[in-house]
């Protein structure tokens, strides 16, 4: 009996091992048959061209420049050629940099009609013409440049003296003056009126129209009298309005050039705003955004900069791109100008020569630069999602 009893034991535990066996090589096989699917999912995406990524790849963009009709080309860049490409046109929405010589400035005020000036005449005659008895100065204020340029003074009649300075205008009245009182003395002030002002438009503490001082002011001068430029505003430019012509020129240059800290003429406006030029980085860079330029130019390298740099796990240092546009009539065929409109700038970082290109070659308003993602940034996100999807298996 008991003989039986170990063999029904026994029968019944080789029954329960085979059992766990066959739900182990179930559950293998199932697990197989899910990486399986993980594996073939992936080659398809691989070989899609879909592999998930945050940039562009090198061959996705210069894929179109081998067909007949591209419509752009494309210029590897070495430091030989960034120095060709640094003489073709400029593009993009320049600032119009211009600027007066001093010959254009005005050192000192001129009278204009409109303006108002008070004459004094000192006499010391007993029996003068111009002055009471006992009287020694005759006060004549308040008299408006005509717009033919006159002021009435008696017994002279009319004088011009419109376009004159102060000092010799005031001589000229005094010479007049000999003929009836040869001692007579004259003195002269001037209360400018609004031909003889200049106006700050903008971009300034405290905008307005502030008189043509008698010495003279130059545009900083101006510039801090009116308060100054405010410290936030970015990379400022002047733009200066003279004689129905603008001029434009920055901040910085006018801090760093005294010749061109020029004198200020009568009827001048000034305007300063922050520098309007931008560009544009894409792809596989510290930020994708429009950066403002901060000074009068920027490498590509400053430009890289500006964005934080590139993405380390993502760039392929060996293909920056700069995408550029030139008008038609920069277009040239011996290669002192573009070839076509749309240009394609490619950059090699990962070589001395690339390096010093991206350092010589200026980047112009409206440029796009894009670092393109290195392969092996999609390679390591197909193992990312590989892993991922083994451990999903593993727990199902």
């Amino acid at each position: 009996m008991v003989e039986v009893m170990q063999c029904i034991r026994y029968q019944t535990q080789q029954a329960a091992v085979s059992a766990q066996r066959a739900q182990m090589k179930a559950m293998q096989v199932q697990y197989l048959a899910r990486i399986g699917s993980v594996l073939i999912v992936t080659s398809l995406l691989m070989s899609c061209g879909l592999a998930p990524r945050g940039a562009a790849l090198q061959g996705d963009i210069l894929r179109e420049s081998k067909q007949e009709n591209a419509d752009f080309d494309i210029v590897t860049m070495t430091k030989a050629q960034a120095d060709i490409v640094s003489r073709w046109p400029a593009t993009g929405k320049g600032l119009g940099l211009t600027w007066p010589g001093k010959g254009q400035s005005q050192p000192s005020r001129t009278l204009r009609a409109g303006d108002v000036v008070s004459l004094t005449i000192w006499e010391n005659q007993d029996n003068s013409l111009l002055a009471a008895p006992q009287q020694r100065a005759v006060p004549m204020n308040g008299l408006v440049i005509s717009p033919d340029g006159t002021i009435f003074v008696p017994y002279i009649d009319v004088v011009k003296i419109a376009g004159l300075s102060p000092e010799a205008a005031r001589a000229d009245i005094q010479k007049r003056l000999a003929s009836i009182a040869p001692s007579a003395q004259v003195q002269l002030e001037v209360a400018e009126g609004d031909s003889n002002t200049i106006e700050l438009v903008s971009g300034v503490e405290k905008p307005g129209r502030y008189p043509v001082a008698a010495r003279g002011l130059t545009v900083l001068s101006m510039l801090a009298e009116a308060g100054g430029i405010p410290d936030a505003m970015r990379n400022p430019v002047v733009r200066l309005q003279r004689g129905g012509k603008s001029y434009a020129a920055l901040a910085d240059t006018l801090y760093h050039t005294p010749e061109k800290d020029i004198m200020l003429r009568r009827g001048d406006r000034i305007m300063v705003e922050s520098d309007p030029r931008s560009f544009v980085l894409l792809g596989a860079t510290g930020a994708e955004r429009t950066v403002y330029f901060e000074k009068a130019t920027h490498s590509m390298l400053e430009a890289l900069s500006l964005a934080n740099g590139l993405s380390e796990s993502h760039a392929n240092i060996r293909s920056i791109l700069v995408l550029r546009q030139y008008s038609d009539h920069a277009l040239r065929s011996d290669g002192a100008g573009p070839s076509k409109k749309q240009m394609v700038f490619t950059f090699d970082l990962g070589s001395a020569d690339g390096l010093f290109a991206a350092r010589n070659f200026q980047i112009n308003p409206d440029d796009v630069i894009i670092a393109t993602e290195s392969p092996l940034s999609g390679a390591m996100s197909i193992l990312s999602l590989v892993n991922r999807s083994v451990g999903l298996a593993t727990n199902l």
